[in-house]
């Protein structure tokens, strides 16, 4: 959808952008099933065995708070040893962690969206907010910035905001920008296209199981929900932790774009994962209450 925004539109406040990574989840399921039931590793004990055993590129994990649980993902390029010691350490803590193999690489991306740009790459707006000295600005992907620290609003065009703050890898995938005209006209919305917009009316946690939406020009609206939360993700440019887990498909050029529910809740930003909208997806997001507290901003 975001493709087909026009000119005057980009020109003005990019509200919201999706970026991401799509990721198809195969129908097997792998799981410590040989474990006696009463065999269960606590959520914190399990997180912090698997960063000690199987912190490979092209893993993940994250917390099921409602279940105690812990969601183990592995994208096609873990195989032999690296598969062997990743199912062994998880059989070895016993119920209460699954392990799921995906189609595809976990993935950034940074080149579509409603759209910014920099040095010849391009990311998505996610959220505009408001900055601690009370100046508009936006919140993106911390991976985006890997690309230059000015960005416009057209290719090769006036640069219409600078990166003050960046985070990734690390603890988080967000990013700061600070439009370069104070008096930007930066509404706190969503742009969903065909003229329709969703008026974001605060920062709010995950859960999981909520319906979110996210926005992106590459693939569009699409909806998803959540599925777990403190997702820890082995990208191949290094661990990025605190994430949110979902279903919602995405693909290149959705990075940094928000994620949302219809009555206005921003929840994260796009991260990365693997896959695409065609076969569906596991994706990753940047918490957008951690992102705002970080960077010491807030939603308008």
């Amino acid at each position: 959808m975001g493709k087909h925004h026009d000119d005057h539109r980009r020109a003005k406040v990019i509200a919201g952008a999706v970026g991401l990574v799509a990721v198809a989840i195969t129908a097997s399921t792998f799981t410590a099933s040989q474990a006696a039931p009463e065999q269960r590793t606590a959520p914190a004990q399990a997180v912090e065995t698997l960063r000690e055993k199987a912190s490979v590129t092209g893993t993940a994990w994250a917390v099921d708070p409602a279940t105690n649980e812990v969601l183990v993902t592995a994208d096609s390029t873990v195989t032999g040893a690296k598969w062997d010691n990743l199912v062994s350490t998880v059989n070895a803590m016993g119920a209460g962690v699954r392990l799921r193999r995906t189609e595809g690489t976990f993935k950034l991306f940074a080149e579509g969206g409603d759209a910014i740009f920099a040095g010849g790459s391009r990311c998505s707006l996610g959220f505009n907010v408001v900055t601690g000295d009370g100046s508009p600005g936006i919140l993106t992907a911390g991976h985006c910035t890997a690309a230059g620290r000015q960005f416009s609003l057209t290719p090769g065009g006036r640069a219409a905001a600078t990166v003050a703050r960046s985070t990734f890898p690390g603890n988080g995938d967000f990013a700061l920008l600070t439009y370069n005209n104070r008096n930007a006209d930066a509404p706190s919305e969503v742009d969903t296209g065909n003229g329709r917009k969703v008026r974001i009316q605060r920062a709010a946690e995950a859960r999981v199981g909520t319906q979110v939406q996210r926005m992106g020009s590459t693939t569009g609206l699409r909806a998803g929900r959540v599925t777990g939360l403190d997702a820890t993700v082995n990208y191949p440019e290094g661990r990025v932790t605190g994430l949110i887990q979902t279903t919602v498909c995405a693909e290149g050029g959705d990075s940094g774009g928000p994620l949302f529910t219809a009555n206005g809740n921003a929840i994260g930003l796009t991260s990365g994962g693997s896959g695409d909208c065609r076969r569906g997806g596991v994706t990753f997001f940047q918490p957008v209450t951690r992102a705002l507290a970080a960077v010491g901003a807030r939603i308008p």
